[in-house]
């Protein structure tokens, strides 16, 4: 439609919103009585394997592949399609019902943690600054740069990908404004890339970790299938840095975990311990269900 006159007051309209319609709602707070399964180990993570998702995991498995045995976690599915969000005790950890949601058990009482970048953060500092430099510029840069990702990944995700990939009508306006948008980002990360190894530098961190999922698959597996559409093969220098960081163990397994689409192989529900990467993706599920 581009004759739509905006009413005085904006009402909610629950038919509105295409494919997101039954889980999106202009009210917070929980809809139902639901408890968080508790794990075995004190970090539990409730999450899925979306980009956001994806950064928290990736860490995990780097803090455990650089020698942080206390790094061991339990990733618990949480279905946002079914509106899993809303259950009440992910509301308790989370009360903007987003995931990820982290709770620390080795605090008296647990520690909630919610936004991915705090997690980060809490993470890399609850295991000695691992993958954030304590001083100097470095320190700064990886400020930057996670911030950054913060405030910029909303046009990408919320703005263009929604609009090109998922809306229900393709709007011009629309998908030309986040193009143009996510163009730009792509540069300035294109840019810096060139005379940096890795954003705060030389060294790999957390920033890193929170930008690859989301800028790092565009222009590697053609998230949102906009490659072409955003003709990628110009950020030559975002390439290079995102094959760099996928050819690294830690993130092949943290991408996968908590993820419910692609190849069987490369879908763990759940994870709780390291054996579940070999065990329990849901390619060895199916063959033990058939087999069984």
């Amino acid at each position: 439609m581009t004759d739509y006159t905006p009413p005085k007051v904006w009402t909610w309209n629950k038919n509105s919103g295409g494919q997101f319609a039954n889980i999106n709602r202009p009210i917070a707070g929980a809809t139902h009585d639901k408890d968080l399964p508790v794990g075995k180990h004190p970090l539990q993570l409730y999450s899925l394997g979306t980009p956001n998702g994806q950064k928290v995991t990736i860490l995990l498995e780097e803090l455990l592949a650089a020698g942080h045995a206390g790094a061991e976690y339990d990733a618990w599915l949480i279905n946002i399609g079914k509106g899993e969000q809303f259950g009440s005790g992910f509301v308790a950890a989370n009360p903007n019902s987003k995931i990820p949601a982290l709770v620390d058990h080795s605090t008296a009482p647990p520690t909630r943690v919610f936004e991915s970048g705090s997690m980060l953060v809490y993470l890399a500092e609850k295991f000695g600054s691992a993958f954030l430099p304590t001083s100097g510029t470095a320190r700064s840069e990886t400020f930057n740069w996670l911030f950054w990702q913060m405030g910029s990944a909303p046009f990408l995700g919320g703005g263009f990908g929604h609009f090109y990939a998922y809306a229900p009508i393709k709007i011009e306006y629309a998908i030309d404004r986040y193009a143009m948008e996510v163009k730009r980002q792509l540069d300035v990360l294109d840019r810096h890339l060139a005379e940096n190894e890795f954003l705060a530098g030389s060294e790999y961190t957390i920033a890193d970790m929170a930008t690859w999922p989301w800028y790092g698959l565009v222009v590697t597996s053609g998230a949102y299938n906009a490659a072409e559409f955003l003709s990628v093969h110009e950020y030559k220098n975002v390439i290079r840095w995102a094959e760099a960081i996928a050819a690294r163990p830690a993130v092949r397994r943290g991408r996968i975990v908590n993820r419910t689409f692609g190849e069987p192989s490369a879908q763990l529900h759940e994870r709780h311990d390291a054996s579940d990467f070999d065990l329990r993706t849901q390619d060895k599920i199916g063959e033990k269900s058939t087999s069984g």
